[in-house]
């Protein structure tokens, strides 16, 4: 079993291919080349979480019976009448040593003393959607934070071990 992260999939939301400026011709276009690229890495072993934004106005349902894996859902912003119930907002993993804080949104710098605050604390990384294309990694008082959006890894989830790859390089001054 592999794990993944991914974000921002907006399965059937038409208008997101022209906001995010997204190479596809229709909406028809959009569900179907971000199925074959997701069902391309993950197979039915694996699991991925989908860190909110998953897909458009009670659509969710028919996306996740067509996409190979075991899908946990994080609640984003857009997620409210998707289909697909979730109750978890945000969570902390540990992989490889590294602790995660997991959101849809990613925090702010100037947030402190809330329950958030205190988790992000505690962590090494947090993994974020929200951002869509804006950036891959940032730092956000003093931590490292990765958008695993989909407009940023070629519209396909990406892999726990090549982020932790990802965070090395960053760390080594590889990727600046």
């Amino acid at each position: 079993m592999k794990i993944f992260f991914t974000s921002d999939c907006h399965f059937d939301h038409a208008n997101i291919i022209k906001f995010c400026d997204r190479p596809f011709k229709n909406v028809t276009h959009m569900n179907e080349e971000m199925i074959k690229r997701w069902n391309s890495v993950v197979t039915s072993d694996d699991l991925v979480y989908h860190i909110g934004d998953f897909a458009w106005k009670n659509q969710g349902k028919k996306f996740e019976d067509r996409l190979n894996g075991t899908i946990v859902h994080i609640k984003g912003n857009h997620d409210s009448n998707n289909g697909v119930k979730t109750y978890i907002t945000h969570c902390i993993m540990e992989f490889g040593g590294v602790i995660f804080y997991v959101t849809h949104i990613p925090p702010i710098a100037e947030q402190q003393g809330t329950v958030e605050s205190n988790l992000i604390d505690i962590c090494n990384v947090i993994l974020c959607g929200h951002v869509h294309d804006d950036w891959r990694w940032a730092m956000i008082r003093d931590k490292y934070v990765i958008n695993v959006g989909c407009d940023v890894w070629n519209f396909q989830p990406i892999q726990i071990l090549s982020i932790l790859k990802l965070i090395g390089k960053i760390k080594h001054g590889v990727i600046l």
